[in-house]
């Protein structure tokens, strides 16, 4: 039954069942016939409806073994005892039509407390997400710092270099490759910073630097960069070189990462030299190493399994954990003594200066250079974390890795161990 527009603050719910099969327009009549006159005409249903203090009356029926079940809403304005009276009397409905009936009130809803739950969840979800667009104080003082310095950025002499405001007073010159790097410096507080500005190095920046009690060239970390800080050597007074961690670029660094690099800086004749060395290094690697047939075992990519079980003494499984993440290798005898101890990368460059080595286990690749440079220098066994692409081995060298080594049955240091190896390739 209809009934004016009600602004719920409860929702009585009830269930009334009928023993025979009837319409909800009965059910609706029987509410409203059996409540009136019971408790005056301050809450006579009608009249309520009628002023707006009860709304629609929803009903939806489903009918089982013979019956029919009615669940009914009657959304009220009222206050909560009101309310209440108007539920307990709606249990008092005892006939539908011809049929007996019987009412029972399942709940009083409090609309206003879901609206208070959903009011609740809503802030809590709108507050997060302002929450998310408020910068904390010490971003907000991050965020003032980085555009004052950016806004530090100058355009030096008649190039126009991007370069930071101390370039001309400072005793201390950074020379960058461009713009995105002096930006970055400037961000993390180096303001006696400027750019080379390319392959044609100006001029003005060579008097600048002849000038300048000490002078740094920060390069990428990669071809690139040492190519530029080859060509910038031959052109510029430098004193220093710095260089970004391996396979990075300056623009990209973090302060930690910047003021690292730039403690790391190396004389630009020590940086020289080391290229030299490399490039010298490489080219007797290629030439020095030749297999003879007769002590060459071949590996395609269909058979590339160079792989064995090693047994080993117990000092050197713990020494093989201690390495795990360090690239770090231990070079040893014949008796597993420790002959010396250093990084990965230096390994081949120590392999060729010492003697009497027999084993090596490196926290790093076993690649075919280090195999070239063992068969060179007799060494026995290479364990490593992983192997590369190897596609030529002595016949008479172990290669393994830290997954395939395992401690001595009767553990030993002395020659014994070699001997066991020995019998393993066997």
């Amino acid at each position: 039954m209809g009934g004016l527009p009600v602004s719920a603050k409860y929702v009585v719910k009830a269930r009334i069942t009928v023993s025979g099969i009837v319409e909800k327009h009965d059910i609706i009549g029987a509410i409203f016939g059996q409540s009136e006159g019971i408790l005056g005409r301050e809450l006579d249903l009608r009249e309520l409806q009628k002023v707006g203090r009860i709304g629609r009356i929803e009903v939806a029926t489903r009918e089982s073994d013979g019956k029919l079940i009615a669940e009914v809403e009657i959304p009220s304005n009222l206050d909560m005892a009101e309310t209440a009276i108007i539920a307990a009397t709606i249990e008092t409905i005892d006939k539908v039509g011809p049929y007996n009936a019987s009412a029972e009130i399942i709940a009083i809803e409090d609309v206003r407390a879901e609206k208070r739950r959903k009011i609740i969840e809503r802030a809590v979800e709108l507050y997060r997400k302002l929450a998310e667009t408020v910068p904390e104080s010490r971003e907000l003082v991050e965020e003032v710092l980085e555009k004052v310095r950016t806004a530090e950025l100058v355009e030096w002499g008649e190039s126009k270099l991007p370069a930071g405001p101390d370039v001309d007073t400072s005793d201390t010159l950074i020379l960058v490759e461009g713009r995105a790097d002096v930006i970055n410096l400037l961000k993390h507080g180096y303001r006696n910073v400027i750019a080379i500005g390319g392959a044609m190095i100006p001029r003005g920046l060579k008097e600048l630097c002849k000038g300048k009690k000490e002078v740094i060239l920060f390069v990428d970390g990669d071809r690139g960069g040492e190519l530029i800080a080859r060509n910038v050597l031959n052109v510029l007074d430098v004193d220093y070189i710095a260089r970004a961690p391996p396979g990075r670029e300056v623009e990209e660094l973090t302060g930690k990462e910047i003021a690292r690099a730039l403690q790391n800086k190396i004389p630009a004749g020590a940086f020289l030299e080391s290229i030299e060395k490399e490039k010298k290094q490489q080219k007797e690697v290629k030439a020095e190493v030749v297999i003879p047939p007769s002590k060459l075992i071949k590996f395609s990519r269909n058979n590339p399994s160079v792989v064995q079980e090693v047994a080993l003494p117990s000092q050197v499984i713990e020494k093989i954990e201690q390495l795990k993440g360090t690239l770090e290798a231990v070079i040893y005898d014949s008796d597993w003594r420790e002959i010396a101890h250093v990084p990965v990368k230096e390994l081949v460059d120590r392999l060729k200066e010492l003697d009497g080595v027999a084993h090596v286990v490196l926290d790093g690749i076993i690649t075919q250079r280090l195999v070239d440079t063992a068969f060179a220098k007799n060494i026995k066994t290479l364990i490593g974390v992983r192997v590369g692409e190897i596609i030529r081995k002595p016949e008479d060298l172990v290669i393994t890795t830290f997954q395939n080594v395992k401690p001595l049955e009767n553990p030993q240091t002395t020659q014994g161990g070699e001997n066991q190896q020995d019998e393993q390739r066997q």
